[in-house]
């Protein structure tokens, strides 16, 4: 066996102990490797009498808890990758528990080679990242782990949280199931009793947030990938539409660089604009963003965005002029 298959096989086990679910694509995403090589690993390390075995429940692979591997030293990238997301990324997105990241960098620093921790410093001083707009969430790191906690425990929670677009709110009985940041925010995946279903909501917009001595039964265990499907954000209306929009040559290429939903297709036109095609589910979410490209697009498709881009952009005039 070649040293660097042993390499890739402790990278395997040390991913298994990781405590994250991981199908064989992930490894195979992960280590750069065909699902072939993958299953000869797993197999490999069975053979080697480590615990590893298939969690059909869970649809991954997983190692006994028992079972333990003391950690590999860090390369150079791998501690400057977690040093650049504590130290640089901090801002990037609006993660909990910001004072617990950047003590457990600076122990992860003080125990790195002295050659390592030079580098890592002395790159990290010729790298920033600069902040993208987040949605203001002061008590972040409480409502975080309150719901986490109850996810945990699978403990059903009162809360009170504003309804958006309307000056009120509401009071709802949930059963958290997943908490998932995207749009600039976090928000909170579960099954609402006041809506008789799953539903989503922004953290920032809950205004109490109590546990309830009662615990809840899934149904059965819940796929976030799966609920979310082809939203173009975190919230599915449960109807699919094909947006087709046109952009100007002045940001086509801007906008066709990033993958803004899975379903992107882009196809350039003989003046260099763009058009970009979308099967989402649901306009709510989309219906905001595309007037942030102003007189830049086009809506070509279906003709209810139209009429609600028109809508905002009748709307916006009036209220300047007045």
């Amino acid at each position: 066996m070649t040293v660097g298959r042993v390499s890739r096989m402790v990278q395997v086990l040390t991913t298994l102990q990781s405590g994250q679910r991981y199908a064989v694509d992930d490894f195979a995403e992960i280590l750069g490797i065909s699902r072939r090589s993958v299953f000869r690993d797993l197999k490999d390390l069975r053979t080697a009498g480590i615990p590893v075995h298939y969690d059909k429940k869970k649809r991954c692979y997983a190692v006994d808890e028992e079972f333990f591997l003391s950690p590999p030293e860090l390369t150079t990238q791998e501690a400057l990758s977690l040093l650049l997301r504590v130290h640089k990324a901090k801002n990037h997105i609006q993660l909990p528990f910001k004072e617990s990241a950047l003590r457990a960098a600076l122990k992860l620093e003080s125990s790195l080679p002295v050659k390592i921790r030079q580098y890592c410093g002395n790159a990290l001083r010729n790298i920033s990242i600069r902040p993208e707009p987040i949605a203001r969430l002061n008590s972040l790191d409480r409502v975080f782990a309150q719901l986490q906690r109850a996810i945990s425990k699978k403990e059903t929670v009162k809360i009170r949280y504003c309804v958006t677009g309307e000056q009120k709110s509401e009071l709802t009985d949930l059963d958290p199931y997943h908490l998932i940041h995207c749009g600039h925010t976090w928000h909170v995946v579960g099954k609402s009793s006041f809506h008789g279903g799953i539903r989503t909501f922004k953290l920032n917009e809950i205004r109490e947030l109590t546990a309830l001595d009662r615990l809840f039964v899934e149904e059965e265990e819940f796929d976030v990938e799966e609920y979310i499907g082809r939203a173009w954000s975190a919230k599915p209306e449960g109807r699919l539409y094909n947006v087709k929009l046109r952009f100007a040559p002045a940001v086509a290429h801007s906008v066709a660089n990033v993958q803004w939903h899975k379903t992107q297709k882009v196809t350039f036109q003989s003046d260099d604009s763009a058009i970009l095609e979308f099967r989402v589910d649901g306009l709510n979410e989309i219906t905001w963003w595309v007037p942030s490209y102003g007189n830049a697009v086009e809506v070509l498709a279906p003709r209810i965005l139209r009429q609600r881009i028109v809508k905002i952009a009748e709307e916006m005039v009036r209220s300047n002029e007045d």
